[in-house]
């Protein structure tokens, strides 16, 4: 999910359901070497009227000591107006990709669960020890050195997805790992679960990366109906521009095309439109939610 780089939380809670974005990779954000989870507590409380996640001040501990850069909550320039920036992490950068991975509200522990699991199997972690000291009690719950051993399950991403949770990256390196195997039908399996509505709710990028699964194998007709599905999603969950799912999707009917020019037709950033969207709230009474699309360094 492609939108800039940076850890983000999501909105007031007059909007959608808040999120945090995990982000790897380049960005456009401000960074800010002062900011805390103190700031980013306090901005979610008095900026975004919403509450913060229980767990927020373990987990941006964790992300500092992992060495992700931690991004001021009002640095939401090039981001979607609904979303507050924690952290952003660089350990892929040369890639020069920008994803993001949105958790549910409350499910913040999966990802502080995830960092405990990824140090304690990992050779080159050299911050191991602070990272399970910062995590707390909730850590203590989770994970404890060793265990990943004692489970006898020789993969790490299949680890993850058992004892863990289901995180769009792990789900993606399984399905292409199936693929170097030439084992197409487990591809496909996973593919498909991956897009299971109650996994990752409102995004489109579970739908456009089985709509390429089942291109590769062959299967047009079932990759146009995941790919029109995927563009009656948020286009900014998709991962990519949306020209190429609409390509998967054979967009060649008379209203599709028309709506394809109408919505090209429409240019600027979210940034130009920050002014209008907090309009659309004040006009539905949401003046909260307004004041903080319209918030900003």
């Amino acid at each position: 999910m492609k939108i800039g780089g940076g850890v983000v939380y999501g909105a007031p809670r007059a909007t959608a359901l808040p999120k945090l974005l995990f982000s790897h990779g380049s960005n456009r954000l401000r960074c800010s070497a002062s900011s805390s989870s103190t700031d980013h507590v306090s901005f979610i409380k008095d900026v975004a009227t919403s509450k913060p996640p229980q767990n927020l001040s373990q987990l941006m501990k964790m992300l500092k000591i992992r060495g992700d850069t931690i991004m001021s909550p009002g640095a939401k320039q090039g981001l979607i107006p609904i979303v507050i920036p924690l952290a952003r992490n660089n350990s892929d950068a040369s890639s020069g990709g920008q994803k993001a991975w949105s958790l549910a509200l409350g499910q913040e522990y999966q990802l502080i669960h995830r960092i405990l699991v990824e140090a304690d199997t990992e050779n080159s972690s050299e911050n191991s020890d602070e990272l399970f000291h910062a995590s707390g009690d909730l850590g203590e719950k989770l994970y404890a050195k060793g265990d990943f051993a004692k489970s006898q399950i020789s993969n790490l991403d299949v680890y993850l997805l058992k004892q863990v949770g289901l995180f769009p990256d792990v789900l993606e390196r399984k399905v292409k790992r199936h693929f170097e195997q030439g084992d197409h039908v487990s591809a496909m399996v996973t593919g498909e679960f991956y897009t299971k509505k109650e996994h990752f709710p409102g995004f489109a990028r579970p739908f456009v990366f089985n709509a390429e699964v089942l291109l590769k194998v062959g299967r047009t007709s079932e990759a146009k109906d995941a790919a029109r599905g995927a563009l009656k999603s948020p286009w900014w969950t998709l991962g990519c521009k949306y020209e190429e799912v609409a390509n998967i999707a054979q967009w060649d009917d008379e209203q599709i095309e028309y709506f394809k020019e109408k919505v090209t037709s429409v240019d600027g950033t979210w940034d130009e439109c920050v002014e209008r969207i907090a309009e659309c709230y004040k006009e539905a009474g949401l003046n909260d939610v307004a004041t903080f699309i319209q918030y900003t360094d």
